[in-house]
């Protein structure tokens, strides 16, 4: 198993040229927002194009368009990406990269907002996008620099828990049985 990489924005402008800094707590860094004027069908086409597929079981946000888009990335990492309605024809993007799902420390791991993945995958498809600070209710012009992110594997080896329910099953479904059949 592998940690998780990346880079964040640190020190950023905005278009009045005010400079800010993307903040930093116990939870994580602050999230920023992708925003692009593009249809959610052609956003999902995309999406799927690049190997994204729906993800079935999540915390819906508000204002979350449809079901959540997951991309499969070394093994326990996935990327989970949410697009909101914003407004006339604005749709956000937010992206985390978190222990996949398909492991039991799901629940219960670190995860991080990811940015220059998503840009990145918008410029391969030529897709104009802005940066949307929340906190601060403004477009970002330009990111000055970046902090060096890094997500370190589950201290508890990872734990598929799609196997252990079907055991967990078989077993009681063998005990049934065999109860049935001493009554």
């Amino acid at each position: 198993m592998v940690e998780f990489l990346t880079r964040y924005p640190k020190t950023i402008s905005f278009l009045d040229g005010v400079r800010g800094k993307i903040n930093v707590d116990k939870k994580g860094v602050e999230q920023l927002t992708i925003v692009v004027r593009k249809n959610v069908d052609e956003l999902l086409k995309i999406f799927s194009l690049e190997g994204f597929t729906h993800v079935k079981l999540e915390h819906k946000q508000p204002f979350q368009i449809g079901s959540g888009l997951s991309l499969k990335l070394k093994k326990p990492w996935e990327m989970h990406v949410r697009l909101i309605d914003m407004r006339k024809g604005l749709v956000a993007i937010q992206a985390e990269v978190e222990v996949s799902r398909d492991y039991l420390q799901h629940l219960f791991c670190q995860r991080t907002p990811v940015f220059y993945e998503i840009i990145s995958l918008l410029k391969k498809h030529q897709i104009e996008y802005k940066v949307w600070n929340d906190r601060i209710k403004k477009y970002i012009q330009t990111i000055l620099d970046n902090y060096k992110v890094q997500l370190l594997n589950p201290k508890i080896p990872v734990f598929a828990w799609k196997p252990m329910v079907f055991v967990i099953a078989a077993t009681g479904l063998l005990y049934l049985w065999k109860y049935l059949h001493t009554i």
